[in-house]
Formats: structure tokens, C-alpha cells, sequence
């Protein structure tokens, strides 16, 4: 099977219900993709699939169709320089990171779909989990990427508060 990652083709020998999640660090070596729950609940295993967010744990590679393309944290910029992963690096979002790459492809779908997104959008798109509970400056670095800060959530951000 082959599968553009990135836009690289990729070919593949995997059963056909192998999760696209193994396919792509197992299989391709790109470790960026996170294994948190495998129930496709904390998001941790975000990726693109033409241009919308999906969990890749439990999506089988077989679910893929020829001209699919998959987009991994590794490809959604090659030098960090997208506006999402440059807010989360200027608010200093992350804390363990674990959860952050799927946290980043999730909101960069958002702004995909919504460039100016509303608190309330925010909440109803980031349903990915963060244990260490930095939701706030994930809201917070969403609006500067978007260029709509807020200023209760950046103030939080900035200061490293997770609560506002």
C-alpha cells in the first residue's frame, strides 16, 4: 500500500487493520505522533487526513484511500515556523509535552476552518486532552496564532498561570 505522509509517498506492508498511528511511527519513523490512550479520546494521535483532524490510533490503514493525504506534526511545518507552533513556543504552552503535537494539529485545523476563532470555538474544537491542564495558555497561544488575542488569557499565559 502506499501513503503520502507529508507529501512523500511511503510504501507500506501492514495487515489492513493495523491503526495508521503504528503505520506512521512504526512503519515510516516519524515519532512525532503521539500514542496516549488508544481509544481515540486524548488526542494524543492527531494528524491531518486531507486537511481534517483525526485520531490515528483506532482509523485502520485500510481506511485510506489512494490520494489521501496525511499530514504529520513533522510536516505541518519543517522548521516549527507555523503560526500555531510558533504561539505555543512563544507562551511556552507546553509542560510535559506528551500531549502537545496533537494538541498543535488540532488547532491548526481549527484556524484552517475558523481564522478567527471565537472562546467558544475553541472549546468545542480542543477536545484533546492535556494532563497537566494547560488549557488556558493552549487558548491563549490559539488566539495569538490567529491574531485575536485576548487579554485575560495572554495575561494568564504570560505569567504561566493555568487558571484565569
Amino acid at each position: 500500500m502506499q501513503l503520502n505522509i507529508n507529501g512523500r509517498n511511503h510504501n507500506v506492508e501492514v495487515e489492513a487493520d493495523t491503526p495508521l498511528l503504528w503505520v506512521i511511527r512504526e512503519q515510516v519513523g516519524l515519532t512525532g505522533t503521539k500514542y496516549g490512550c488508544g481509544v481515540a479520546q486524548c488526542g494524543a494521535c492527531s494528524i491531518h487526513l486531507n486537511g481534517e483532524v483525526v485520531r490515528s490510533c483506532l482509523l485502520p490503514v485500510s481506511a485510506v484511500k489512494p490520494g489521501d493525504r496525511i499530514v504529520t506534526i513533522e510536516g505541518l511545518s519543517r522548521d516549527s515556523s507555523h503560526p500555531v507552533q510558533k504561539a505555543w513556543a512563544e507562551l511556552d504552552v507546553a509542560q510535559c509535552g506528551f500531549c502537545q503535537s496533537g494538541q498543535v494539529m488540532a488547532a491548526a485545523a481549527l484556524l484552517r476552518k475558523k481564522p478567527k476563532p471565537t472562546d467558544k470555538d475553541i472549546d468545542e474544537a480542543m477536545t484533546n486532552i492535556c494532563r497537566c491542564g494547560t488549557y488556558h495558555r493552549i487558548r491563549a497561544a490559539i488566539h495569538r496564532a490567529a491574531g485575536t488575542k485576548t487579554a485575560a488569557a495572554d495575561v494568564a499565559a504570560d505569567a504561566g498561570n493555568t487558571t484565569v
